[in-house]
């Protein structure tokens, strides 16, 4: 029985069969492959003879149940013998995905010297001496730490350091395909905050930047909050601030699309959590005309009991009518939802409810907020955080640019200046004459975003008087 999930890369097998040498053969394997719901994505002949072709069958699957149906439904046919199934994303993680090499070729012992002893030692002496240096003498100049302690995992939850080291390592490879930045992963085997603050403090010299990741609320919002205080580098916490970013990037030109005012517009926010809660100070800062903040205690208002400090800030400064009831309610009325939180909150008689050409970003992952489907029929403009859906809402749009920024600014701090800059950047990106419901933000592989974003950081960090066309400090050997 076919999966009713859509197959998807991330689900990809090959299947290495040996199948009878006639002409149909081939035929009945993809024949039977999509009768199982599965998509086949290449066939290659391995070897044959004038009795039997060894071939390997690609398909996307939508699980891994799924893959168990299509394999056990090609072991089914007369003539064909399954010899050896490869998860293709496990085989892509073998080893890891991120390595070291060296800029240096260290081919002679003149390239020794200088490299190493007793060359090296005078570079030494010259950071003791100004400790600055190591800002264009070492690799501080183009790296950043990608740091975790593993207790809030994309939607896996607290999974633990070795466990989130694949994720940190993918969030390494992006920044260097996007960015152009050298990140390393640093996984914490402790989810203490005083140790966490005080592991990244003791690191620090060897870094330009520390970028945090999958920490759990509210621990998060104290551990950058010291970080910055200690650290003469940037602190940027990519589940607040880079998906901020992205969706105020995205909501501009959404709201451009439907001719509504930021100032004018009331949203409500499903997720008071690190990301809801960027979010939310990002639009504030932006002068939002009304936001609701919703969690798990309901719609965050004032007069509420026992909330953290967190909450009680949200509570304080957001839900100007001081409105206290259930979701559905908060989202009647609105003109744009932005879920990032849970599956299933919402149905389209909610979506219903809104304001005209109102706009839903429903952004959990895997499965959103409200059903994209059901949300279009009534809303004007739907986002999500999934690939294979239009307006996909990614960080990766955000966070190598943003970070290539302050590393060629030599910045000591990231600010909401930054955001906003990076924000116009990756809306203006598109071009006003070219966006539409469809299209509100750039792809995640449109070569232009990165140095977009990186040039208005840049703008940022050196100061309004600043010359965007002067050189970097980075790019300079004085």
């Amino acid at each position: 029985m076919p999966s009713r999930a859509l197959p998807s890369a991330g689900f990809s097998i090959t299947i290495r069969v040996a199948v009878t040498a006639d002409a149909s053969a081939i035929g009945r394997l993809t024949t039977c492959v999509g009768e199982a719901g599965g998509i086949v994505t290449a066939l290659d002949v391995v070897d044959s003879d004038h009795l039997r072709v060894i071939a390997d069958l690609t398909c996307d699957t939508a699980d891994a149940g799924h893959a168990e149906q299509v394999v056990a439904a090609l072991r089914k046919l007369d003539g064909v013998e399954v010899r050896k199934v490869s998860d293709r994303t496990f085989l892509l993680h073998l080893g890891g995905k991120i390595e070291v090499h060296p800029k240096v070729a260290l081919r002679t012992r003149d390239e020794l010297s200088r490299a190493y002893t007793p060359g090296v030692a005078r570079v030494c002496l010259a950071i003791a001496e100004n400790p600055d240096d190591a800002r264009r003498l070492t690799i501080k100049r183009n790296t950043i730490a990608v740091v975790t302690d593993g207790s809030a995992v994309l939607g896996l939850g607290n999974i633990g350091p070795a466990a989130a080291l694949p994720v940190m390592e993918g969030k390494a490879a992006l920044f260097k395909r996007f960015g152009g930045v050298d990140a390393w992963p640093v996984v914490l085997d402790t989810q203490d905050t005083e140790e966490i603050i005080r592991i990244v403090t003791a690191i620090a010299p060897a870094y330009g930047g520390i970028n945090l990741e999958d920490i759990a609320a509210p621990r998060c919002f104290e551990i950058e909050a010291r970080l910055r205080e200690k650290l003469d580098i940037p602190v940027f916490h990519d589940d607040q601030h880079g998906t901020a970013i992205v969706v105020l990037a995205a909501l501009t030109n959404a709201l451009r699309v439907v001719g509504k005012d930021l100032a004018k517009v009331r949203v409500v926010v499903s997720g008071a959590g690190a990301a809801g809660t960027a979010i939310i100070k990002l639009l504030l800062r932006q002068g939002v005309g009304d936001v609701i903040a919703y969690d798990r205690a309901g719609a965050l208002h004032r007069g509420m009991t026992g909330l953290g400090p967190a909450w009680q800030w949200l509570a304080d400064n957001t839900n100007a009518d001081n409105y206290s009831g259930d979701l559905p309610g908060a989202v009647n009325g609105a003109d744009v939802f932005i879920g990032v939180s849970a599956p299933n909150l919402l149905t389209g008689d909610d979506v219903a409810t809104m304001a005209k050409d109102a706009i839903v970003f429903a952004l959990a992952n895997p499965d959103p907020e409200v059903d994209p489907r059901e949300a279009r029929e009534h809303a004007a403009i739907v986002a999500t955080g999934r690939s294979d859906q239009p307006n996909q809402i990614n960080n990766v749009l955000a966070f190598p640019g943003v970070f290539r920024g302050m590393l060629d600014a030599q910045a000591r701090q990231f600010t909401e200046e930054m955001a906003l800059a990076a924000a116009r950047a990756i809306a203006d990106t598109i071009g006003q004459e070219k966006i539409n419901a469809s299209v509100i933000i750039p792809s995640v592989f449109d070569s232009r975003v990165a140095p977009a974003v990186a040039a208005a950081i840049r703008q940022v960090a050196k100061g309004p008087q600043a010359d965007p066309d002067a050189p970097d400090p980075a790019e300079t050997d004085e």
